[in-house]
């Protein structure tokens, strides 16, 4: 198409090599839901009226074409005839008050431009030369009264990231003026030569740690003055001479020790030998991790246990013939600066995890659980470079969208937390399960070998600048001038294919051992795996790179996505490149294991990096720390019983963390696979909250696997142990409400903390520290008195952000995850209310448990009596339930959480379409309890059931010996009624009112 201007084509002027620039666009009346969906945005969340958006998509290809093959790129590649319009030689953008381009800045991964390049090439026939390549950006076409301050806000707010995007802004005028810099989106390669740099620790300790702050190296006085003593050992510099180093280390040894001694990957604070005070009695604890989570497991010592802790993810048996696998990450600092690349690379990067446990397992779901500050804060209190939590929100879901369901991974299960503590700092855990053979090929699958003389193969995309330092970044709070080379974004289309091939070739028994390019990259991954065999040499000039220039340490180290690396016998080596190729996978051979002792890599025939295995790997020291709790008490609740409990009911139904996340389910795919049993939602008309998902993996299999997830940082904030210890029986619960057996659960901890380290600028380090070593207690109650063992975790320190001297820091939480088995999906319950007559239930005991509940929350209240968990009682009830639901005898099953029995039967009623009738003087309590105390008190351990008439005797012989009571019956009509103690109704409403408050807080 023709607009009279010139042609959007130029020369690069160093190279004279042709750049074109592609626009597409709408035709004239077909929608453009993009706009509109941002015009929605600009005037809802910014409050800035503007009349129309358009948008237009942008392809800049610096490649050597001619005009005619671009006509034909364009057309028919570029442009959906019968919807859009193009142009080569022109510009769509006309008729516009603001014009806003946004794209990526140069070396941020572009993976349209990277697709658009394989789809050129495949239609032309053509391979792209390593200096040719396609930019993506998007004109924003604005109309109405906005001016440059409205434009910058709209850019800033809402359209650009600035840390990984430019955004461009210019009127009508200035558009068809503008000078064409096109070479600019492109990333700079020139004539400059990689370095490796010798870096003197023979300094001073401010010195050293300036040197450790300044290199973002994120390491203690203590750790580098044992690097400097490292590198002073006359044993070591006599072997360092031989191969042609010196006392120095170079800046490759200096980023590998980082690395690996970095919180995100051993865990230092977990393992600190830490000076315990509670109530002044004192105690040492050496390890937190090893006393109480570690420990946990060693004393349930279940049968089904394959591999825990020893790899990527935990490993459980499923059946005679298969094994699970489970990882729950988290990538939260990535997520606060770019929401939509750090969460894809969260949900990516834990696919990577069971791919890499043991010999590599098939994925078979995703889970995924935000905490975000509020949806509705005000823009004037945000400082200057923090993301609004709406556009956090909306990031971080698409990126976790995009992740999962191009993966065609099902996303099954998840949560989201809002508070305004995660305003500046906010949360995105990201979890993935798999299933193996137990034996593959005659070998067991879950355990790794490597041995001397397998070849190292890096697998998947190529490395950049991207993603360098994501490990120890992750060791220290953000700042508002954090670097942006933290941040990655991954491509799962070209993960997908990886996996595709490994897969293949695991089955045709190709490599030996695998892992993941996560944390680290390189440095991590064949550091690692050198440990099964003694040692490596690497050649660091092979390694398939993005662009040309990468230091060597930024090859080490680069967390560059979808890679994963391989030990291949020499023997393999030809078939596994075979499988490579037809799967269209990059692999390339970068070195060889050996068994000596050492890391050794090179650059060119140098030797770089030159470092003992057990020096790496153990030489870091044990920290030293010290924690101090003393019970926190806050205002004690003092308020009336309202006569009329219904407002309340619907303020905490339409509260942020009870509300229906509706609006967030439905854009993920939890169908793909064909698998699903018992889905995120479900009911008369599939909206009510499920518990738990269920899946049927095996088609020709009657087992299912059931995962759920438990959270409450509210709890955290009165007694983070009690925290631990419901949310462990929250995600245990959940599972054995859909029919999982609670014999056969297993659980994931996910610790998200500021900083537990007491120093001048962290005063409270003593008490964070103290809630930590609580909730890990807790966590062992909990775990052992329920019997489920922890199989897999990961903690995340530093979750804190730095605005001028002040540090704000995100209230301790804790993710558990749990995966649990059900022997016949057949038989799985869901929470909805079926038939009507049916009697109502509530199993367990109620106690005056509202401290952190969230009646009292919509009251701006916090309470103290935070719930407990009574977990020798649990257990038994437990194991009655599922009798009961494997003998057909339970109709519908809700547990009882967030907002109590109130909640749960209302939202069993309204899933169910039929209204409910409950009387709360049959409720078993402790102690004496108002109606509202009964109603939304959120002790553990309980459910709402319906039985169905002819199914109550042997309902209650099943729950002999249990507390329960039939509490009321499932109606014909659409009403909910509660009758008090005191003979009156407390609540009288209609259901589909109840639900509408449920629904529209989340209704965007």
């Amino acid at each position: 198409m023709r607009e009279g201007h010139a042609k959007l084509m130029f020369f690069n002027q160093q190279t004279s090599q042709p750049i074109w620039r592609v626009e597409v666009g709408f035709k004239p009346g077909v929608v453009d839901a993009l706009g509109e969906s941002v015009k929605k945005s600009i005037v809802e969340d910014l409050r800035i009226d503007v009349d129309s958006v358009k948008t237009v998509d942008v392809y800049t290809i610096k490649a050597a074409l001619d005009e005619v093959r671009v006509k034909r790129v364009a057309t028919e590649l570029l442009t959906d005839p019968i919807t859009q319009i193009s142009s080569y030689d022109g510009t769509l953008a006309k008729d516009f008050s603001k014009v806003i381009e946004v794209g990526y800045k140069p070396g941020v991964t572009d993976n349209v431009g990277r697709t658009t390049v394989e789809g050129i090439e495949d239609l032309l026939n053509i391979k792209f030369k390593e200096d040719e390549s396609v930019h993506t950006s998007r004109l924003y076409l604005i109309n109405g009264q906005v001016g440059e301050g409205d434009a910058k806000r709209i850019s800033t707010g809402l359209l650009a990231n600035p840390i990984t995007e430019y955004y461009l802004i210019l009127d009508e005028r200035s558009w068809f003026a503008r000078k064409r810099d096109d070479e600019k989106y492109f990333m700079a390669t020139g004539e400059r030569e990689p370095i490796v740099t010798e870096v003197d620790l023979n300094v001073d300790n401010e010195e050293l740690m300036r040197i450790s702050t300044e290199g973002v190296l994120s390491l203690n006085l203590e750790e580098m003055q044992k690097i400097r003593s490292y590198f002073k050992d006359p044993k070591i510099l006599e072997e360092r001479k031989r191969v042609g180093l010196g006392d120095k280390p170079t800046d490759v040894e200096l980023e590998m020790l980082a690395q690996t001694w970095s919180e995100h990957c051993k865990h230092k604070i977990f393992n600190a030998l830490i000076d315990y005070e509670e109530n002044g009695k004192k105690e040492k604890i050496d390890s937190l991790f090893n006393s109480y989570i570690k420990k946990a497991t060693e004393d349930v010592d279940k049968d089904w246990l394959v591999s825990v802790f020893d790899d990527n993810a935990g490993v459980i048996g499923f059946n005679e013939d298969y094994n699970l696998v489970f990882k729950v990450e988290t990538h939260n600092h990535p997520s606060a600066l770019d929401p939509y690349g750090g969460a894809l690379t969260g949900i990516v990067g834990v696919n990577r995890d069971p791919m890499g446990t043991g010999l590599g397992a098939n994925l078979i779901f995703n889970t995924d659980i935000f905490c975000f500050g509020p949806p509705d804060f005000p823009y004037e209190k945000l400082p200057q470079k923090v993301l609004h939590p709406k556009r956090i929100f909306k990031g971080v879901r698409k990126g976790v969208e995009h992740g999962g369901n191009k993966m065609g991974i099902p996303t099954i299960n998840g949560a989201i937390v809002f508070d305004e503590a995660y305003v500046y700092n906010p949360l995105v855990y990201c979890g993935t399960g798999g299933m193996m053979p137990k034996e593959i090929l005659g070998r067991e699958s879950h355990v790794k070998m490597v041995e001397p003389g397998d070849l190292i193969v890096m697998v998947g995309g190529k490395i950049g600048k991207d993603g360098i330092h994501g490990a120890t970044f992750s060791s220290v709070k953000l700042e508002e001038t954090t670097s942006p080379t933290a941040v990655q974004i991954g491509a799962p289309i070209v993960q997908k294919k990886m996996m595709d091939a490994l897969l293949e070739a695991r089955d045709r028994g190709l490599y030996n051992a695998i892992t993941d390019n996560g944390a680290g990259g390189l440095s991590s991954s064949v550091g690692e795996m050198s440990e099964f065999c003694g040692g490596c040499v690497v050649d660091l000039e092979k390694v398939p790179t993005k662009y040309p220039g990468l230091d060597p340490w930024e090859l080490w180290v680069s967390e560059s996505q979808e890679r994963m690396t391989l030990a291949v016998p020499l023997d393999d080596i030809d078939e596994f490149m075979k499988v490579c190729e037809k799967w269209d996978v990059e692999a390339t051979v970068i070195g060889e294991f050996r068994s000596s002792e050492k890391i050794d890599v090179k650059y060119e025939n140098k030797t770089v990096l030159y470092l003992n295995m057990d020096f790496v790997h153990r030489g870091l020291s044990q920290l030293k720390l010290r924690a101090s709790w003393k019970r926190r008490e806050f205002k004690s609740p003092d308020f009336s019983q309202p006569a009329d409990l219904l407002p309340d009911l619907k303020n905490i139904l339409s509260s942020l963390n009870v509300c229906s996340k509706e609006w967030v389910i439905r854009q993920y795919d939890h169908e793909v696979q064909g698998a699903s049993v018992v889905k995120p939602l479900v009911g008369k008309v599939n909206d009510g909250p499920s518990d738990a998902a269920v899946i049927k993996p095996l088609p020709d299999k009657g087992e299912g696997v059931v995962v759920s997830n438990g959270i409450n940082p509210k709890f955290g904030e009165i007694d983070t142990y009690w925290m631990a210890a419901s949310v462990i029986d929250e995600a245990v619960r959940n599972c054995v409400a859909v029919g999982a057996n609670p014999d056969h659960i297993a659980i994931l901890d996910n610790f998200c903390w500021g900083n537990p380290i007491l120093s001048e600028d962290n005063p409270d380090g003593d008490f964070k520290l103290a809630q930590l070593v609580r909730a890990t207690q807790g966590c062992y109650y909990a775990a052992v008195g329920l019997g489920v063992p922890f199989i897999s975790g990961k903690d995340s320190f530093h979750n804190e952000y730095q605005v001028e001297d002040k540090t704000i820091s995100i209230p301790p939480t804790l993710l558990i995850s749990a995966m649990g088995v059900i022997e016949d999906t057949k038989k799985a319950v869901t929470m909805d209310v079926k038939r009507k007559g049916n009697l109502v239930y509530i199993l367990g005991l109620t106690g005056n448990e509202l401290g952190g509940s969230h009646y009292l929350m919509t009251k701006n209240l916090v309470g103290n009596s935070v719930p407990k968990l009574n977990a020798e009682a649990a257990k038994k009830l437990y194991g009655s339930l599922h009798k009961a639901i494997m003998e057909g005898l339970v109709s519908s099953c809700h547990d009882c959480s967030e907002g109590g029995l109130g909640l749960a039967a209302a939202e069993s009623s309204f899933a169910g379409g039929l209204g409910m009738e409950l009387n709360l003087s049959n409720v078993p309590m402790e102690g004496s309890l108002r109606d509202d105390e009964i109603l939304f008190s959120e002790t553990n351990s309980r459910f709402i059931v319906t039985v169905l008439p002819e199914k109550k005797a042997d309902f209650e012989r099943m729950l002999k010996g249990n507390v329960f009571a039939q509490i009321g019956k499932v109606r014909a009509d659409d009403d909910f009624k509660v009758i008090g103690k005191d003979g009156k109704l407390v609540i009288d409403a209609n259901i589909y009112n109840l639900k509408e408050a449920w629904q529209r807080t989340l209704d965007w």
